[in-house]
């Protein structure tokens, strides 16, 4: 006989971001999702392996859907603007994405990466994980390439001040996605720190 599948698996996360908003990740069971998309326990688990699968599917589809948009509004700002204006425009990408994809966003925000790998998490689900890390961090080398024409580590870190720590801090942890101004706080802030730059490198000494 064969196994249950699940043919729709977009429908299950989409449900899954659904309860995780409404009622916290600990809502989040194969019981809950399976009741309320209308699937068996059995399909979720042949599909998704577990509780953990399951979360740490839906976090996946929505770090990919958020590094997407990202690398999108950098190639726009490239082609239009310039290299300053695609670091403003990655900085910008969290607010962008909330409102493409306001689960997903929710999601992102509601679940830390760090909480996903302390579970139960199945080992193809980790390194997918790993696998978005190295493509943050190759579109923060990209924007230092094309700003500084540096690659060190202290131009890098600058670049992750532009589009991780001050989005975080002006836009995500404090509820302002919907702020016009925060979010031309946020673009001035951006584009201070790219006035700043990165420290000069000294020859002989490694960044």
């Amino acid at each position: 006989m064969p196994r249950p599948r699940v043919y729709e698996p977009d429908r299950v996360l989409d449900a899954v971001e659904s309860l995780a908003v409404a009622s916290g990740p600990a809502a989040v069971t194969i019981r809950a999702i399976s009741a309320a998309v209308g699937v068996s326990n059995g399909a979720l688990y042949h599909t998704f392996g577990s509780r953990s699968g399951l979360m740490g599917r839906a976090w996946l589809r929505a770090g990919r859907r958020f590094l997407t948009v990202q690398n999108a509004l950098v190639d726009q700002a490239l082609s239009e603007a310039g290299p300053r204006d695609s670091v403003v425009a990655a900085a910008d990408a969290p607010v962008v994405f909330a409102e493409q994809y306001p689960g997903s966003s929710k999601l992102l925000w509601a679940v830390s990466r760090d909480e996903l790998l302390e579970s139960d998490l199945p080992d193809e689900i980790a390194a997918e994980l790993s696998d978005l890390d190295r493509l943050l961090v190759g579109l923060m080398i990209r924007l230092a390439v094309n700003v500084w024409d540096r690659k060190d580590a202290l131009a890098v870190d600058a670049i992750t001040t532009c589009i991780v720590d001050l989005p975080t801090a002006i836009v995500l942890s404090r509820h302002r996605l919907g702020s016009a101004t925060a979010r031309e706080h946020l673009r001035a802030s951006v584009r201070a720190v790219l006035d700043v730059g990165p420290p000069p490198l000294v020859k002989g000494k490694k960044p």
